[in-house]
C-alpha cells in the first residue's frame, strides 16, 4: 500500500463513514478539518443546521490525528489555516460532505489538488441535496462522481464515477447508503492507483446546478399527483426532517412513508 499523505474535509454521517473506511485500511489522514453542527454559510442570513451531522473530533482523538474546525459565525475560514497546510507538505485535500468552497491557493498546497465526491452523475444534478433532487424529479438511477474542485459548483474535471439504481420502493435512507457504499469503491480504488489518475474536463454547458434544500422546503403542496407526491416524501423522510403539511393550529405533520392506491 502506497502512504498517501492527505487532509480529510467532511461533518456529516457519509464523511464519517467513509473517514472510518480510510482510516481501517491504513490510509490515515494527517489532519481532520470539520464544520460546527450549526454554521454560517453564504445563502442564508441566519445559521443553518447540518441535519446528518457527524462529530469528526471524536475519530481524531481516537486515532490521535489533529482535528481542526472552520467555523466562520466565529471568523475562522480554511484561508486562516493556509500555513498549517503548507508545512503538511500534503499529496491530497480529500473533500467529503462539507459545505465551503475552496480557494484556489488553498487547494494548490497538495500534489493533486482537491478531490470530492457528489453524489450524482455529473454533469447532471450538480450544486445542493443531488440525491433527494433525483429522487423528487423520479430518476430511477444516480450515482457519484469522484472529481477534481474547480473554481465553480461542482464543475472541476471527474476522475472515476459509479451508477447505482434507485428503485421505486427507496427512500432517502436506502440511496443515500448506495451512494456511500459506491463512494467507498471508488475510494478504495483511486487510492491504490494515484499514480494512473486520468482526468475528464465536464462540458460547463451541460452542467446543471441545483439550489440547496432546508427544512421548510419540505412542505407538501398537495395539488401535485400521486407519484409527484409519492416522490417527494421519500426523498425527504428519515434520517432527514420530512415532507409535511401544515395544520390549523400551526403544526407540522410530517408524513414519513407512503403508498399509492388506485
Amino acid at each position: 500500500m502506497d502512504k498517501i499523505n492527505y487532509a480529510f474535509l467532511g461533518s456529516t454521517n457519509y464523511s464519517k463513514d467513509l473517514l472510518i473506511f480510510l482510516i481501517k485500511l491504513g490510509y490515515i489522514p494527517k489532519v481532520i478539518f470539520s464544520i460546527p453542527k450549526k454554521f454560517k454559510i453564504s445563502y442564508s442570513e441566519k445559521k443553518i443546521k447540518n441535519t446528518n451531522y457527524a462529530n469528526l473530533e471524536e475519530i481524531a482523538i481516537k486515532y490521535n490525528i489533529k482535528y481542526l474546525e472552520v467555523d466562520s459565525s466565529k471568523g475562522k475560514q480554511m484561508k486562516d489555516y493556509e500555513d498549517i497546510l503548507k508545512k503538511m507538505n500534503l499529496d491530497l485535500l480529500l473533500v467529503l460532505g462539507w459545505y465551503y468552497m475552496l480557494p484556489r491557493r488553498i487547494r494548490e498546497l497538495s500534489k493533486y489538488g482537491a478531490w470530492g465526491i457528489h453524489a450524482s452523475l455529473l454533469p447532471r444534478y450538480a450544486g445542493g441535496a443531488p440525491l433527494t433532487w433525483a429522487i423528487i424529479n423520479g430518476e430511477e438511477k444516480t450515482g457519484v462522481t469522484l472529481f477534481k474542485l474547480g473554481d465553480g459548483v461542482d464543475d472541476g474535471d471527474i476522475i472515476l464515477q459509479k451508477e447505482f439504481i434507485i428503485n421505486y420502493k427507496d427512500t432517502i435512507k436506502e440511496v443515500y447508503e448506495k451512494a456511500t457504499i459506491k463512494s467507498k469503491e471508488i475510494l478504495l480504488e483511486v487510492f491504490r492507483n494515484m499514480n494512473n489518475i486520468v482526468y475528464k474536463p465536464q462540458d460547463k454547458k451541460k452542467i446543471e446546478v441545483y439550489p440547496q434544500r432546508n427544512r421548510d422546503d419540505g412542505e407538501i403542496d398537495l395539488s401535485m399527483n400521486a407519484m409527484d407526491l409519492y416522490n417527494f416524501i421519500r426523498a425527504q423522510s428519515a434520517p432527514y426532517p420530512g415532507a409535511f403539511i401544515k395544520t390549523v393550529d400551526g403544526k407540522r405533520l410530517v408524513i414519513e412513508r407512503v403508498r399509492i392506491e388506485d
